[in-house]
């Protein structure tokens, strides 16, 4: 299973551009603000649904336009989103849809065709960032490989904004508490499979890292915020004094700490930047394993000028990991070229 093209319209900077992938490595050598990152957001898009940059839709859609396009063919499917402003030609849109062969599709049913993994100097942010940043590492994971999953997650969001607003409604006297019990139920159901799931994949990561030299004096944990019924009974004044669902799945977070001393060190509080760049590239590697071991394909790897930010040993480790998978990566100099001469590189400039 490989990609051989990626073709773009209206999307990020890029008007119409079509780029022909190698089955190999793929290299994007431009200078800064030539586009290369927009390349694996596409890329990205098409196997997850999301961005991993963009706080809102229209963003990738090109400065003047109402729509972008992003498409692929893989295994004879074609592959397409498309990104609206939410109003095109006068209409009122939704802001993304999913098409397999011209036919619409929901975002649960379309994501999987293929799996990619991203890795770039931002990810710092799993191990400094919010809690929501590390939450989303684990759903886009596991939804890559799990249907369920990815369906569980949209039925548990949904469900928690109705009951949300629902005790917002409750707190003002215009709703009664019996109206929570079906909402209850929906996340008790929904939220436990989520979080099953996550320590299935956390678990997985911890016995990847205990086989490697690399990273086996590090661990993920999980901090996870039980959801059952007696949770929410305990809650239930808590809750309605603040107006939202104060325990589930959307309060998880988890870290990553040393095991080899006492007492532990949570990296995101007391690592060094080395540390910590080595943190993300062992989660990164456990998200790859994993998507590998549930799928039947290979995982399609996606580099964003990361050779910069590793040591040797680390940028050795992800030169192997690239053998026999077709990667794609960004590089904003040409030195880096070096180092997979048998890459087909594509020069990008402002003009594209």
């Amino acid at each position: 299973m490989t990609l051989s093209s990626l073709e773009l319209k209206d999307f990020r900077n890029y008007g119409q551009k079509e780029f022909e992938l190698a089955a190999g490595i793929t290299v994007l050598v431009g200078d800064n603000a030539t586009g290369k990152t927009n390349i694996l957001e596409a890329l990205y898009l098409l196997a997850t649904g999301d961005s991993f940059r963009a706080n809102r839709i229209d963003e990738m859609i090109r400065f003047g336009c109402e729509l972008g396009r992003v498409r692929t063919i893989i295994d004879d499917k074609d592959l397409e989103v498309m990104v609206t402003t939410g109003n095109v030609g006068g209409r009122v849109v939704p802001k993304r849809r999913f098409l397999v062969d011209g036919a619409g599709r929901r975002k649960s049913d379309f994501i999987g065709a293929f799996a990619a993994v991203m890795f770039r100097p931002e990810d710092l942010i799993l191990m400094d960032g919010s809690p929501s940043d590390r939450r989303k590492y684990l759903d886009r994971a596991i939804a890559q490989t799990d249907r369920d999953y990815a369906r569980s997650l949209a039925v548990f969001e949904q469900a928690l904004r109705r009951r949300n607003k629902l005790l917002l409604a409750l707190r003002d006297n215009l709703a009664q508490r019996s109206a929570l019990t079906f909402w209850d139920n929906l996340l008790i159901k929904h939220g436990q499979e989520l979080q099953e799931k996550r320590l299935t994949f956390i678990a997985f990561v911890n016995n990847l890292w205990g086989r490697s030299d690399l990273f086996s004096h590090l661990e993920v944990r999980y901090d996870k915020s039980l959801l059952s019924e007696q949770r929410l009974e305990q809650y239930a004044q808590e809750e309605l004094a603040a107006g939202h669902t104060l325990v589930g799945p959307h309060k998880d977070d988890f870290s990553v700490a040393t095991n080899s001393t006492h007492p532990a060190r949570d990296l995101a509080v007391f690592g060094s930047r080395g540390e910590q760049r080595m943190a993300v590239l062992g989660l990164k590697l456990g998200e790859l394993y994993f998507l590998e071991d549930h799928r039947p394909d290979r995982v399609i790897l996606l580099l964003d000028d990361i050779f910069s930010e590793l040591d040797p040993d680390h940028r050795q480790e992800v030169l192997r990991v690239m053998q026999n998978r077709q990667v794609v990566l960004t590089s904003a100099l040409e030195k880096d070229i070096e180092a997979v001469p048998e890459a087909r590189v594509i020069h990008l400039s402002h003009n594209d």
